[in-house]
């Protein structure tokens, strides 16, 4: 999958929960927050496996989470796939 392709995928499922592998091998599980050409952002879900840590607004319990280079990433599906 090339960059735009990517892109194009987490656009389509901001405000979902996904599961995103990067080329390093991590697997984030998460709710898509923002997307831009170069970032997506998820927060992280801990009922799904992620550590549920990572937000930004601290101390209000919500933010937009953490960012993974659009470049980084080898495979994005929606998480809820895996939890039927």
């Amino acid at each position: 999958m090339n960059q735009n392709q990517i892109y194009n995928l987490c656009c389509r499922y901001h405000g979902k929960r996904v599961r995103i592998v990067d080329r390093d091998g991590r697997v984030h599980f998460g709710e898509v927050t923002r997307v831009n050409r170069n970032m997506v952002w998820i927060r992280p879900d801990a009922n799904l496996g992620g550590y549920g840590l990572g937000f930004l607004g601290f101390g209000t319990g919500f933010g937009i989470g953490f960012g993974i280079a659009i470049g980084a990433i080898v495979g994005i599906t929606l998480a809820t796939a895996f939890f039927w």
